[in-house]
């Protein structure tokens, strides 16, 4: 209908850490923007705190604001759900039949938790000794089970990539080991890391630093195995392993603490709109970050098919760019601004002290500090204090407001609107 119909210049699907960040990065560029942001959710999570919640550091009402407080003043929310894309006539249709127009479109509406994905799981997560620190209702039931497990066997998965954060997996595996080698618990705690893939971290720089706490804790390591099932009632888990040959087998495992991250996919607006590529991601150039065959189209965030990590550091650098280029493609800048597949994961390895994993893309070591300062291949108390106590407030003051920090784009001066 004619009447149900809006438009504006720029509108964002998804008000999470990159959507905000996005709009915040345009209006402190031009605050004579008319932009708009699609998200049904009433609370916006600082996720990244959620493994500190999980080991009894942070609370979980610290990580959690209501949605209003947190949307740009100078920006519309419309709170509502994407259905599907109209590319060719510059529009979104909204699940209660509403069309949006546009003149760009920023796409950045986060990845879905496939928790189905495993059978038994969603009607045992919070029981059972099942948790997961990737859901904010779950988190403070891992630090109760690491408070109340004495002894028995403690399993932590990581699924097939992507996910987002590859690290978390393993911080809530180490904070717990440390927390049972405080008190004295450990050496009557079995603990093992089944992770879907075949090395511990995907930078090989890190891993030694890695593998010292590996030691430490007496974690035993499984690659290639893949949690495919959980009988919480039995405290059962079911695995698929990876030979050496490329033959499987299905293992069966009890546990008496289980920490499941599920595996992660685009959501299904996404999977089946003609945004995708052929894997379901917003298909994208890795360095302009607008869309391949849609000129007016950026993606950013976790949903697209960038090889970065999928993190909120990596947000925090593609935000900027995204807003640069939006106006190149506006005509109100000249040169378009690139990503250099920065993405940043703080590995928890004890309560204190932190690998400070930094990369960008190709794996490729890329610190913010010089290492007579924090050195991010070893364990620090300085990156643990940039985790605990700077990132947060980096977070909700700085990145979602507009102040890039440490993450102001440099457009190149040899660019063009069609580079």
């Amino acid at each position: 209908m004619p009447g149900n119909k809006t438009h504006h210049q720029i509108l964002i699907i998804g008000a999470g850490a990159a959507g905000i960040a996005t709009a915040s990065s345009l209006l402190a560029r031009d605050a004579s923007l008319d932009v708009a942001l699609i998200d049904p959710a009433d609370t916006h999570y600082y996720q990244p705190g959620w493994t500190m919640v999980g080991a009894g550091i942070f609370q979980p009402e610290s990580t959690a604001r209501s949605m209003a407080t947190v949307i740009p003043a100078k920006a519309r929310w419309i709170k509502s759900v994407v259905e599907r894309f109209d590319p060719t006539h510059n529009q979104v249709v909204l699940s209660d039949g509403r069309v949006i127009g546009y003149e760009q479109l920023v796409v950045c509406p986060g990845l879905k938790l496939d928790w189905d994905a495993i059978d038994g799981l969603r009607e045992t997560l919070g029981r059972h000794g099942v948790t997961s620190n990737y859901r904010y209702d779950l988190a403070p039931y891992t630090w109760q089970l690491a408070q109340q497990l004495k002894q028995g066997r403690a399993l932590f998965t990581q699924p097939p990539m992507p996910i987002k954060c590859a690290g978390a997996p393993q911080k809530a595996m180490y904070l717990s080991c440390d927390h049972w080698l405080k008190t004295d618990r450990l050496a009557h705690i079995n603990t093992a890391f089944h992770n879907a893939g075949g090395v511990l971290f995907g930078v090989a720089e890190y891993v030694p630093a890695l593998m010292e706490y590996v030691r430490k804790y007496s974690i035993d390591l499984k690659f290639g195995s893949k949690l495919v099932a959980v009988d919480g009632p039995q405290q059962r888990a079911t695995f698929v392993r990876t030979l050496a040959d490329g033959s499987s087998e299905t293992v069966e495992q009890t546990f008496d603490m289980l920490h499941v991250v599920p595996p992660q996919i685009a959501p299904d607006f996404i999977r089946q709109s003609p945004l995708a590529d052929a894997a379901g991601w917003v298909d994208v150039d890795p360095a302009t970050l607008r869309h391949r065959q849609f000129t007016n189209v950026h993606g950013l965030g976790d949903v697209t098919n960038t090889s970065n990590a999928k993190t909120a550091a990596a947000a925090r650098k593609q935000a900027p760019v995204v807003a640069n280029n939006v106006l190149v493609a506006l005509n109100r800048r000249g040169h378009l601004a690139h990503y250099d597949g920065y993405g940043s994961c703080p590995l928890t390895v004890e309560r204190g002290k932190i690998v400070l994993a930094e990369f960008t893309y190709g794996g490729k070591v890329a610190p913010s500090f010089p290492s007579w300062l924090l050195d991010g291949r070893r364990p620090t108390r300085l990156a643990w204090w940039l985790k605990a106590a700077a990132l947060p407030h980096i977070y909700w003051h700085a990145m979602l407001k507009g102040r890039e920090w440490m993450a102001r784009p440099t457009p190149t001066v040899d660019a063009t609107h069609n580079a």
